[in-house]
């Protein structure tokens, strides 16, 4: 008879009071009640909007992270399909499955997935799985590296993104914003077809990386005219879709100046509450653009972003991604707000750490 895992009554999370306040606390272990999963936590990857001023402050204080990934520590006495030792990722948000949204497929509507989370969050050394959130746990396979598993998250949301702009093979992709969700919207946009593929971003550096991509053209808007590259690498016929990833005037500016006739433009970051932002309909009339948002993700789409992960389409060593110990989770958050790194993933296992060394 195998015996449960010793768990400590205390444990270390990092709590955001603000994008530059952000203090590794002590707090209790969560208990585990009958329906319920306990996780030691491996790693948790610090998300683009953890690191967006007005959107991180509404939610400010918290135990912030939503990417995380670990060893199953403790299970409820009435969960049935997980078990001590299993590799998981949970998603911090899980649908009803059965209102009139989810029934529709659109699960981030759902009251039940805007209630639901893991508690305390991903940045702490153990999380819980309240029942409502197992809809939306996945085993990882053996084989995967616990960093693959981090992307899940963030991959299910371009997941969502392109199958919201229903990306086809032969289209051209403009990608305006090279952080990592612009990175892995290029990656899973090669792999259903698209081409050309564009990037667009104001740093060089970002630049290059969407450049290790086979046949990305990366453009920066501070030397490129990008409209105008854009109808030249596309025939003059301009993008049939485009995701614009920064939440700015500025950016989704570009990305429909960028689209040609019968376009989707996504709208992958929202502005801030209360800004507008003066469109011609006119334009969008005439040329039939869509403009979409896509919100988050939902269960179908975690399960594919895996799908994706597991076939190496998207693996972690491909990707410009920095690896911080929990007690340099403040200056992983900085380099990443500052645009000074791509991609913070925060490890709570120390032989992580040691291969990145």
């Amino acid at each position: 008879m195998s015996s449960t895992p010793s768990i400590p009554p205390r444990m270390r999370a990092a709590r955001l009071y603000d994008l530059h306040d952000i203090r590794v606390e002590e707090l209790d272990v969560p208990s585990v009640g009958e329906r319920e999963v306990l996780v030691r936590t491996i790693a948790c990857g610090i998300c683009s909007g953890d690191v967006l001023p007005w959107y991180i402050r509404r939610k400010a204080p918290l135990i912030f992270g939503h990417e995380p990934v670990g060893v199953v520590a403790r299970v409820g006495a009435q969960v049935r399909d997980v078990h001590v030792g299993d590799r998981v990722f949970a998603h911090h948000h899980a649908p009803c499955f059965q209102c009139r949204f989810c029934r529709r497929g659109h699960y981030s509507q759902c009251a039940t997935w805007r209630r639901s989370k893991i508690v305390p969050g991903g940045l702490a050394e153990y999380f819980l799985v309240p029942e409502e959130n197992l809809a939306d746990l996945l085993r990882l396979p053996d084989q995967l590296a616990w960093e693959d598993g981090v992307l899940i998250e963030p991959t299910a949301c371009v997941v969502k993104s392109l199958r919201r702009a229903a990306v086809r093979a032969g289209e051209a992709v403009v990608v305006v914003g090279l952080g990592i969700m612009g990175l892995l919207h290029l990656r899973l946009a090669r792999a259903w077809g698209a081409h050309p593929l564009i990037g667009v971003d104001r740093l060089d550096a970002r630049c290059r990386a969407a450049e290790h991509l086979d046949d990305v053209h990366a453009l920066n808007p501070e030397r490129d005219d990008v409209p105008k590259r854009v109808r030249e690498l596309t025939e003059g016929y301009g993008a049939d879709v485009v995701i614009v990833g920064p939440g700015s005037r500025e950016a989704l500016g570009l990305g429909i100046a960028c689209a040609g006739p019968g376009a989707r433009v996504i709208l992958f970051t929202p502005l801030p509450p209360g800004e507008p932002f003066t469109i011609e309909p006119y334009h969008l009339y005439m040329n039939e653009i869509s403009l979409i948002p896509s919100y988050s993700c939902g269960p179908l789409d975690t399960r594919e972003a895996l799908h994706w992960i597991e076939r190496g389409v998207i693996r972690a060593r491909h990707l410009p991604i920095q690896r911080f110990p929990l007690e340099r989770v403040s200056e992983a958050v900085t380099a990443m707000a500052r645009a000074e790194i791509i991609k913070a993933i925060v490890c709570f296992d120390p032989t992580l750490l040691a291969d990145a060394s």
